[in-house]
């Protein structure tokens, strides 16, 4: 039974899980809450979750919690071995400019789609959403807040999240353990038994994520019945010219932006889709990047043929800071509807303080997950009221699996054409789609090579 559940594509297993997960959710919602009863003459109070509604929350949050709980030993490995692979590389550097600057006009292109639907579909004006609803979120962004958050306040960041768990800021991670792998490069050949060990590690790391990208399908299920069951659809009226808008940003960026931009690059658009959709499919379900990002790395490498090297630098990288979903569509279309429910006009310098804001303003942001702190930090930039964020919550969840889909199709995007660029992405690789489903080559080596001159020169797909 289990060998013939695993010939079935991954992406053919997310689906089917979507799809049931749906009925399941429509299910729980149909049998309402738990009334309060009575027993021995003492009151015990309902609740707002039946059992099922329950259980399908418990095994969306594991699921998610699993794949946290690698990510921490996964970048840091990959990023001190990533380091080490570059010590007779020339182009490091390059590259990563070359990477923020991508960062940067994908960005532009997403704002500019979400600033023109605004202006076209005036969301604002076309709301039926209540005045009452305006109330100010508790968490905030600032440009402060990416300062302090550049340094840890303990060996990786580690923190207390206030629930018995431990919480982690990846733009922490990412710094310390960068600063470790040079350290290493410099200490030289006494640092060799160190990264030694650390290899080792990171393939011990490996295979155990891949146990737990087996479960996708059943955390699945969990995650979309749990956000059927709890949202509905019934929020969708009052905003439903606000939600078609975002949606159809997002679908212009990744059905015709993403496109274009492979085929300027002398890529096939298909072939990027067919490798990347598993990790694209998984966003729009877990609605994590950061919960992604181990099957986002995976597919770059192994199917979009980026060297392991560069991508383990760039795709963590772009699950904090590359958002076109929720830090370019999203807060430009939610600040142009805030300031019309206020009737505050917005002039030209308005629109171009958005575009900044959305360019360089996830970095901002990057150690506070949520697109709810990029929309307060876009507000603000702006002088709007911050209690216009209380009139979106209703629907945040439901954009928050489009917005996500979004975020991870970029971050594989960007490593991708940046390596065409810099003639190191593997063309036959990219051709092959080296298997669209990862799960395939599950336990086997990455046939991409770490060393970046190890890479093949380009030529045109």
């Amino acid at each position: 039974m289990l060998a013939r559940l695993r010939r079935v594509p991954f992406a053919a297993q997310v689906l089917l899980a979507l799809v049931v997960g749906i009925g399941l959710g429509l299910v729980a919602r149909s049998m309402g809450t738990v009334p309060g009863r009575f027993v021995d003459d003492v009151l015990v109070p309902g609740t707002d979750q039946n059992w099922l509604t329950s259980t399908l929350t418990t095994i969306g949050s594991t699921f998610v919690g699993l794949l946290r709980a690698i990510v921490v030993p996964l970048i840091v490995t990959a990023i001190i071995v990533s380091i080490a692979n570059l010590k007779q590389v020339s182009n490091a550097a390059r590259l990563a400019g070359q990477t923020l600057l991508w960062f940067a006009i994908t960005a532009l292109i997403a704002v500019s789609i979400g600033i023109g639907l605004g202006l076209l579909t005036r969301p604002g004006d076309h709301s039926s959403v209540a005045s009452s609803l305006a109330e100010a979120p508790e968490t905030s962004g600032s440009w402060w807040d990416f300062l302090t958050g550049l340094v840890p306040a303990n060996f990786l960041g580690l923190q207390g999240d206030g629930d018995g768990g431990v919480s982690f800021n990846i733009l922490q991670l990412i710094v310390v353990s960068a600063a470790i792998g040079i350290a290493a490069l410099q200490v030289g050949e006494a640092a060799e038994p160190f990264l030694s060990v650390v290899r080792s590690v990171l393939a011990v790391v490996q295979k155990v994520l891949w146990w737990v990208i087996l479960l996708a399908p059943i955390g699945t299920v969990g995650l979309i019945g749990k956000a059927v069951a709890t949202y509905g659809w019934s929020s969708l009226g009052s905003l439903g010219v606000f939600v078609g808008a975002v949606y159809g940003g997002l679908v212009l960026v990744l059905f015709v932006v993403y496109p274009v931009l492979l085929r300027a690059h002398g890529l096939s658009p298909r072939r990027f889709f067919a490798s990347a959709w598993p990790a694209i499919q998984l966003a729009f379900v877990s609605r994590s990047s950061i919960g992604t990002l181990p099957l986002t790395e995976r597919v770059t490498e192994q199917n979009l043929g980026v060297p392991r090297s560069y991508a383990s630098f760039a795709v963590p990288l772009g699950a904090t800071t590359k958002m076109d979903g929720c830090a370019a569509i999203y807060p430009a279309l939610a600040a142009i509807f805030v300031a019309e429910f206020f009737d505050v006009p917005l002039s030209i310098t308005d629109y171009l303080l958005i575009a900044v804001v959305s360019v360089i303003g996830s970095a901002a942001t990057a150690g506070v997950t949520g697109a709810v702190v990029m929309l307060t930090l876009t507000l603000s930039t702006l002088g709007l009221p911050l209690a216009g964020v209380g009139l979106l919550l209703a629907v945040d969840p439901i954009l928050d699996m489009g917005r996500t889909a979004v975020n991870v199709a970029g971050q594989a995007l960007v490593p991708t054409i940046v390596a065409k660029r810099e003639g190191i992405l593997d063309l036959e690789r990219y051709r092959a789609g080296a298997p669209a489903d990862p799960l395939q080559t599950l336990g086997e080596r990455d046939g991409v090579d770490g060393d970046l001159r190890t890479a093949r020169p380009a030529t045109t797909v």
